[in-house]
């Protein structure tokens, strides 16, 4: 094995081990980064079929050099608290390939962050932003800093800090950053303040702005609603729709949020939420109103949910929502929050679409459990492809200084969605694996991204 983390030669691409030749080196060159093996293992097994088919992608190690970021950066963010005392936390932005355009990705400000957590989400990204067909690369940044708890001044002291250092790598047409976990509106408008300061210039260097400078209509609901529209697409496909469905979600985020809005609007009933502490159940249907106030403006738990609607019921632990009998699940709190057992409880109870609206939310052995059933399934890099879609709409608006309305941006959203979901079932069944939306998501993003790479050199 070399030092490229694949194969001695282009032609052991096609033998049977070469998976798991290719793992070894990526595991040995990145230890302990769990999450990004996991995210590399899925998309090697797709691919493999692709490096058969073309050997021109084995020979120049196509997927190999996507596996390496083009640039990692780690940095210090020092600030100081509303007791005068220094705090100390690290800094990530992870800039994995710009073949098809700028870098672009959000950041993700939370405790469990470190360099495989952020090396998992941009290698995602790739090929999620690939399949938008926005002309967009894939990078992910963040810190392990925890705004939970934290005043407003605290947050705006460490986020100016980590602009300070993050300026340097990041610029309209170079890299633009978005949210994630822990990085709203708040976050986005302070490191934007502190990122003009720095360059003394105005320009769309951040997605998620506020509307009022910049920002995009639709951004805020575009994951959930992404997510319900191509899942809407894999009930499409089953002869059905959303009219009388059971939903259950995860998380009660941004993404949540705007999925069970859009379910509601579409007929589909969701009667379960959860936070990092516990879940809710509602039979009669989840009163979005409450959870919005709770989540977004008082920046509760979701156990406060049952003090206004008493008839509904909280569970400490939010593991056990996928015990909820549904007909549609839609994880969208972290990953691998639904694991192999969880999966076969859903398929037990009837459950029979599943759309990832978190990144990776699904185990492998989740993965496997649904395909085997029979249970269609929607993987994070195609299904949750609404948020980064519509910043490249923000984008978009930055550049030619308009701002569309909102009809025209969700109308835009949708059919994105639409053509990520035909891509995804194109590029499946072109490789002998119809149906499989899992394959084709990656087969379809790495195919886009391979040529460009290709008709660009070795760079």
């Amino acid at each position: 094995m070399n030092a490229a983390s694949g194969p001695k030669t282009y032609s052991e691409a096609f033998s049977d081990s070469y998976v798991e030749q290719l793992m070894a080196g990526v595991m040995a060159r990145n230890p302990g980064e769990v999450e990004f093996h996991q995210a590399v293992r899925e998309v090697a097994e797709s691919v493999e079929v692709v490096y058969r088919k073309n050997p021109e992608f084995a020979k120049l190690r196509v997927f190999e050099r996507m596996i390496e970021p083009e640039r990692q950066i780690i940095f210090r963010v020092p600030w100081v608290d509303d007791k005068g005392e220094v705090q100390i936390n690290r800094g990530f932005r992870v800039q994995f390939n710009s073949a098809l355009g700028p870098y672009k990705g959000g950041l993700r400000f939370h405790p469990s962050v470190y360099l495989g957590i952020i090396k998992f989400l941009g290698f995602e990204q790739i090929f999620k932003n690939a399949l938008t067909t926005t002309p967009i690369g894939g990078s992910k940044g963040g810190s392990d800093f925890d705004p939970k708890g934290k005043s407003d001044m605290e947050v705006m002291r460490f986020c100016q800090s980590f602009m300070s250092e993050l300026f340097r790598h990041i610029g309209a047409d170079t890299d633009v950053p978005a949210g994630d976990i822990g990085v709203g509106g708040r976050e986005i408008g302070y490191m934007f303040g502190q990122y003009k300061k720095l360059t003394n210039v105005f320009t769309g260097v951040l997605t998620g702005k506020g509307l009022e400078w910049g920002g995009s209509l639709v951004r805020t609901e575009a994951t959930g609603y992404g997510l319900v529209y191509f899942v809407s697409r894999m009930l499409e496909a089953r002869k059905t729709d959303w009219k009388g469905k059971k939903v259950v979600i995860s998380g009660s985020g941004n993404v949540a949020i705007y999925a069970v809005q859009k379910v509601h609007e579409l007929g589909g009933k969701v009667i379960a939420m959860s936070d990092s502490n516990g879940y809710i159940v509602d039979e009669a249907g989840i009163q979005l109103d409450t959870v919005k106030r709770i989540k977004e403006i008082e920046r509760g738990r979701i156990k406060e949910y049952v003090a206004k609607h008493p008839k509904a019921q909280y569970v400490d632990g939010c593991r056990d929502i996928w015990s909820v009998p549904c007909d549609v699940a839609l994880p969208s709190a972290t990953q691998n929050e639904l694991d192999g057992d969880a999966a076969k409880v859903l398929v037990k109870n009837g459950c029979i679409a599943v759309g990832e609206g978190a990144n990776m939310p699904s185990t492998p052995e989740a993965v496997d459990v649904f395909h085997d059933a029979g249970v269609a399934f929607g993987p994070a890099k195609a299904a949750n492809a609404g948020g980064v879609a519509t910043s490249a709409l923000e984008m978009c608006q930055n550049s030619m200084r308009l701002n569309w309305t909102f009809e025209e941006v969700d109308s835009r959203l949708k059919t994105i969605m639409n053509a990520v979901y035909d891509q995804c079932i194109a590029a499946a069944e072109a490789y002998g694996k119809k149906g499989n939306l899992v394959a084709g998501a990656n087969i379809a993003g790495f195919l886009k991204v391979a040529k460009a790479m290709m008709a660009q050199g070795l760079v």
